[in-house]
């Protein structure tokens, strides 16, 4: 998105972006989108914010639907299972070379490396929630700042104006409407305890109270998932994997959690059909909820955009969630590359793969759609042979 909007195409500035992107970092649920919910809003208002963010996630649902069929009927089969298995090693690698991506930009002080550090060390070893890390590094970031608050008043600058209070209530009211009707109409079709309602109230909490994207929200998502027994660890790996090879924000992961909760638990219905239900239901209410944060919050952060403490309050935020981003990926690379265990040795096929595409990725030899499907065609090639 950096590349495409900023560098390639010029529709915002890159001050401009990092500060959506800090406000988008500071919010629960997926930043990808609400960034694209953000930049939509700054060049065509709440009707582009609408259309960006809807158009941002539609492609990766079918997709992602496809692969997750594909995943439970024929994961299996050796040569899909070797596909899966190149992928996986390759996005070792992707998630490394973000984590330096996004250290470059957000870690421009030693103070900035000081709380990305603290934080990788607390959610590693301590296992701190990352809320708390978010507040922790949202005080020291506003401990650090200056006292200047010098405000921006130009005229995307008044959310303070009857109208634009009037515009927050008809985006609470519609939200409400959107989340509220779907609900209702389920629990009373399908009954409260259904697979559908618990997944549809699960990942509606989960929206509001996970911060840091998919990364940081994988692991609670996933500890809650196999207690309801909806998937296990494994497959989550596995859905991580295939959500990186699908177009739209890595969180669409969470689908993929539905759609395995779904299959697994078919209730009356066949296993597709259910699946296919829980995962719209899943997506659903993952994404709604972002359209309210940003419509109603965007207009005041804009108008802050020149307030010091704010900013340092969220480029503490950005800190801390690059520590958590390499928390993640030290956890996906130990389970890839030693997947039976340390003790057992490493799979010695993904170091070689880990190490190609991480050259290929540093180097910009290749974008990152090739190397994943030379992942893929290598796991294949290996199952093959």
């Amino acid at each position: 998105m950096h590349r495409d909007l900023v560098e390639r195409r010029g529709w915002i500035s890159e001050e401009r972006f990092l500060h959506a992107l800090n406000y988008c970092m500071l919010l629960p649920g997926p930043e990808a989108q609400q960034l694209a919910i953000y930049i939509g809003w700054l060049l065509h208002g709440a009707r582009g914010g609408v259309v960006a963010g809807v158009f941002f996630v539609l492609p990766s649902v079918f997709v992602l639907l496809l692969l997750s069929y594909i995943y439970v009927a024929y994961g299996q089969v050796p040569a899909v299972a070797g596909v899966l298995a190149g992928v996986k090693s390759v996005v070792v690698a992707i998630v490394v070379e973000a984590v330096l991506r996004i250290g470059r930009r957000a870690l421009k002080r030693s103070e900035h490396v000081l709380i990305a550090g603290a934080s990788f060390l607390l959610i590693y070893f301590l296992h701190v929630p990352f809320p708390l890390i978010v507040l922790g590094a949202g005080i020291v970031g506003l401990l650090d700042s200056h006292p200047a608050t010098r405000l921006r008043t130009g005229r995307d600058a008044s959310p303070g104006s009857q109208e634009q209070r009037f515009f927050v209530a008809r985006v609470l009211i519609i939200c409400l409407i959107l989340w509220s009707v779907p609900f209702v109409l389920l629990i009373t079709v399908l009954g409260w305890d259904s697979v559908y309602a618990q997944l549809y109230r699960f990942f509606t909490v989960a929206a509001f109270v996970t911060f840091g994207g998919a990364y940081a929200v994988l692991a609670y998502v996933t500890q809650a998932a196999e207690s309801y027994g909806w998937l296990t660890h494994a497959q989550a790996v596995d859905g991580l994997a295939l959500a990186e090879t699908t177009p739209g924000p890595l969180i669409m992961v969470l689908q993929f959690v539905g759609f395995m909760a779904g299959w697994s638990r078919a209730e009356n219905v066949a296993p597709l059909t259910s699946a296919v239900m829980a995962a719209l239901v899943t997506t659903y209410t993952t994404f709604l909820p972002s359209f309210m944060f940003v419509l109603v919050g965007a207009p005041y952060i804009e108008r802050l955009r020149d307030n010091a403490r704010l900013t340092a309050v969220l480029s503490g935020i950005t800190a801390a969630v690059v520590g958590v981003v390499l928390n993640l990926a030290l956890v996906f690379g130990l389970a890839v590359i030693w997947p039976y265990g340390v003790a057992a040795g490493p799979d010695w096929f993904a170091v070689v793969l880990c190490i190609v595409a991480a050259f290929l990725l540093f180097s910009h030899a290749l974008e990152v759609w090739w190397v994943i499907l030379l992942g893929g065609l290598f796991g294949l090639g290996r199952e093959v042979v």
